[in-house]
């Protein structure tokens, strides 16, 4: 196996099987069952402070949001605040889970191109630390809504800076042909700024953008910073405005395969802070405050998703499918995305490959495909399968299809685990159902 995809606490114990956390992998799946996400709180912990520690060295005042959409339960939110992070939420159901956790509403900022008046009312109320503000529409229900509850409110203007970062078409969103934000290009921006300029209730604290997921060119940060201070600059010259934060957003890429060659963290921070002091200096214009909303790069090698093999077809000269007791109702990013991973038989670890698999899930669906021809040993039936990397937007996007039960949530750290998310049951799939 490929030692690289060994982060965080993820070795090989003597028994020849997969631990993180300090626990054995095969343990864990034996007392939670399958399928089962395992995170590793020590890599979160470490990527946080990998994140703070960037921006310190290079004496920058900064904010790192963890974008929750990645992965949202009560035990995160928990988790974030203890590393002195703030969170963004792009719903009313995130806001609401990050309010019950306890975490701080002033360090939460509220993302989303389609807000309703019910979660623009449950911000105001809990007195979130900023909104995101998407589009002409939001503008309006907004300025309704501070009106009439006379309440002031911090907000950015969210731009698409017209970055085509090089990611999936899915999941990049700062080119111009996009569903979020103000178009830099062609004056929609300059129309925002006017707008929210007019109510004496609207915080302008400054603008945001976001080019993307999964991105491993530093170059794209940088030239979205370049974009970015000169609209400021220009905002100053025309509006009389200086911003006070630049909100570059996330996308930081992490290592799903042998083929991902992610940058470290404080190579990408310390280059973006040294754009940003060359570009403010070029027009003599303040250094803005920086906040980034790192996501997927902070929980998603943080995770792994043990599953029990089950059957096997091999079609002789075709593939050799082998089935697990999951698939694509708790990962649905490699129908989605054709997002690629890889993974290890976590009872027999470093056993050398003898056949090629192609792990199918259980879902009535052709496409519920996880893997495509992985080298793996011998596979026996109910032997564990890890899957690496599987951190982000797994359990945040995993579904009932063919009501399958979504799985538990385990966290690990120092040798202890502790059920964050317990496994759903059949009751659970039909309790808000009724019968007619």
């Amino acid at each position: 196996m490929n030692e690289q995809l060994l982060t965080g606490t993820l070795k090989i114990n003597e028994n020849n099987h997969l631990e993180i956390g300090g626990m054995d992998t095969a343990a864990l799946a034996a007392k939670y069952g399958t399928p089962l996400y395992v995170y590793d709180v020590a890599q979160i912990r470490s990527k946080c402070r990998q994140f703070k520690a960037a921006f310190e060295k290079n004496d920058f005042s900064y904010q790192v949001a963890y974008a929750s959409k990645a992965f949202s339960v009560l035990a995160i939110y928990q988790l974030i605040q203890e590393e002195g992070c703030s969170v963004d939420v792009v719903s009313g159901g995130e806001l609401y889970t990050a309010l019950k956790a306890g975490f701080p509403a002033e360090k939460i900022h509220f993302h989303g191109n389609n807000k309703t008046v019910a979660e623009l009312t449950l911000a105001l109320e809990n007195k979130v630390g900023c909104i995101i503000v998407d589009n002409f529409y939001e503008i309006d229900l907004l300025n309704a809504l501070t009106k009439e509850r006379n309440q002031r409110v911090a907000v950015q203007l969210r731009t698409a800076p017209g970055i085509n970062a090089h990611t999936h078409e899915y999941i990049t969103t700062g080119q111009r042909d996009s569903k979020f934000g103000f178009d830099l290009e062609n004056g929609q921006i300059d129309q925002a700024i006017q707008k929210v300029l007019e109510n004496p209730l609207f915080d302008l604290i400054g603008v945001h953008c976001h080019i993307g997921s999964q991105i491993f060119e530093t170059e794209a940060f940088t030239h979205t910073v370049d974009k970015m201070i000169g609209l400021l600059a220009s905002w100053r010259d025309k509006y009389g405005y200086t911003a006070k934060v630049l909100n570059l957003g996330g996308g930081f890429g992490i290592r799903y395969t042998e083929a991902d060659e992610p940058k470290e963290i404080s190579d990408i921070i310390d280059a973006v802070c040294q754009e940003v002091v060359q570009k403010t200096g070029e027009y003599d214009y303040p250094v803005p405050e920086i906040w980034i909303e790192p996501g997927r790069s902070i929980v998603g090698d943080a995770g792994i998703t043990l599953y029990e093999t089950g059957s096997e077809k091999d079609i002789p000269g075709i593939r050799n499918y082998l089935a697990v007791d999951g698939g694509m109702s708790d990962n649905i990013r490699p129908a989605l995305y054709d997002a690629a991973y890889t993974a290890v038989i976590a009872n027999r670890a470093t056993e050398p490959a003898e056949e090629t698999y192609s792990i199918a899930g259980k879902c009535c669906e052709s496409g519920d495909m996880l893997i495509w021809d992985i080298p793996l040993p011998k596979v026996n039936q109910k032997d564990i399968l890890a899957v690496f990397s599987t951190g982000a937007y797994g359990y945040s996007m995993a579904n009932n299809y063919n009501r399958i039960p979504r799985p538990a949530v385990v966290f690990v750290e120092d040798g202890e685990d502790a059920l964050v998310v317990k496994r759903e049951t059949y009751e659970d799939l039909i309790h808000l159902d009724q019968l007619i």
